[in-house]
């Protein structure tokens, strides 16, 4: 029968893998398989009756349509009329591929559609400013063991970094494997140890706090940057949100009454940031833009602020905390909830850990019961020698 999308729905998985051949197109057809998924494919010969079939596997239904499937294999088939392997040019045309190419079609495939706002952030991030142009303008088919382990090691002063960029790689060469872009298991990520990173915990001072919430205040008055970038700032200081999820909100998602910021993705999935009331008035101050959701609006039209480092860097250097990173921002929160009195588990929920783990690193900040009951003891009894 003609393939077409009704004959397609209708086709039903079996025990075993099944077909459905085209009767107007010779060797276009769907390869059925007992899970359910649908695969285009042409089928042919080279070299006429007596020679081995071969199978090229065009794209999976529903991820392209029947009619594209179809163009692809009229061209296919009209490859194979003039003595041209399809099978092989499509290898011959992958193996010219560079690492930029399968890097920018990873990022269209997969980063864009499966990863968070977050993660592909940080993936353009290292692409960009971490892979050098002699790299990526090697063929992908190319790229030894050695030549990520030397990337990696020249990363070395940044072992964060330099881990980061591995593990996108290491990620970016097993998508290309599955997609025909390199032989199976040739990941040249394999083996590359990564650096051992120390962990970096800095709480701002008290005095330190007072000093950046006064340049603040400078830069607001003195129109230093934008209004929102000093307003993110601000939430960031109060909330101990993470920076993407302060930057990504919109109206929408706030309830101002309840105090409550409801992200429907983030690090972890859908999550609450609870807002005091200070943040909820800054929040409030923001001028709201036509057309645009976001609450932190940025330079494109309807799109929210993009880049923070540079005002923040500048922020920073004149409250002489040149070593404070933005997310050393929601350490700090943390670490003045804790001294404070209050409860891992509470401040797990606060903060949105899906790991009980990642809340105990400020466990040492607390007070230890033991040591307070020591004191009062002590305390008691010099009180009583001194009567």
């Amino acid at each position: 029968m003609k393939i077409s999308k009704r004959t397609v729905d209708a086709c039903k998985p079996k025990s075993k893998v099944a077909y459905l051949w085209d009767e107007k197109l010779s060797g276009f057809g769907v390869k059925i398989l007992p899970s359910g998924r649908k695969t285009f494919i042409v089928q042919y010969r080279m070299g006429g009756r007596g020679t081995s079939t071969r199978r090229l596997t065009l794209g999976i239904y529903g991820l392209i349509s029947v009619e594209q499937a179809r163009a692809e294999a009229k061209k296919a088939l009209a490859l194979v009329t003039i003595g041209t392997d399809p099978l092989a040019q499509r290898d011959t045309d992958k193996s010219a591929l560079k690492v930029s190419d399968v890097i920018e079609r990873f990022t269209k495939e997969h980063v864009e559609v499966k990863l968070s706002a977050n993660t592909q952030s940080a993936y353009e991030t290292i692409a960009r400013l971490h892979l050098p142009q002699g790299f990526k303008a090697m063929k992908i088919r190319h790229v030894t063991h050695k030549d990520v382990a030397r990337l990696h090691h020249n990363l070395r002063d940044s072992k964060a970094m330099a881990n980061k960029m591995l593990a996108f790689l290491s990620k970016m060469f097993n998508w290309a494997e599955k997609h025909g872009y390199r032989d199976f298991n040739t990941n040249p990520c394999y083996h590359i140890e990564k650096f051992k990173e120390e962990k970096r915990e800095r709480f701002l001072t008290a005095d330190e706090i007072e000093r950046l919430w006064a340049v603040l205040a400078q830069a607001e008055r003195e129109n230093m940057t934008s209004i929102y970038h000093i307003g993110a700032l601000r939430v960031i200081i109060l909330t101990g949100a993470r920076l993407r999820e302060i930057l990504h909100m919109k109206w929408e998602y706030l309830d101002m009454d309840r105090g409550v910021l409801r992200l429907p993705k983030s690090k972890t999935g859908a999550k609450n940031v609870y807002l005091n009331k200070t943040a909820v008035e800054i929040i409030k101050s923001m001028p709201k833009q036509l057309e645009n959701p976001y609450v932190f609006c940025g330079l494109v039209k309807g799109r929210p602020i993009n880049e923070m480092q540079k005002a923040w860097q500048r922020i920073r250097k004149l409250a002489n905390i040149e070593d404070v990173r933005i997310h050393d921002l929601r350490h700090t929160f943390a670490s003045v909830a804790v001294m404070n009195g209050m409860s891992l588990p509470v401040l797990g929920a606060l903060l949105g850990h899906s790991q009980p783990r990642t809340t105990a690193r400020y466990a040492h900040l607390a007070s230890d019961p033991l040591v307070e009951a020591a004191e009062m003891v002590g305390n008691k009894l010099l009180a009583i020698s001194q009567d």
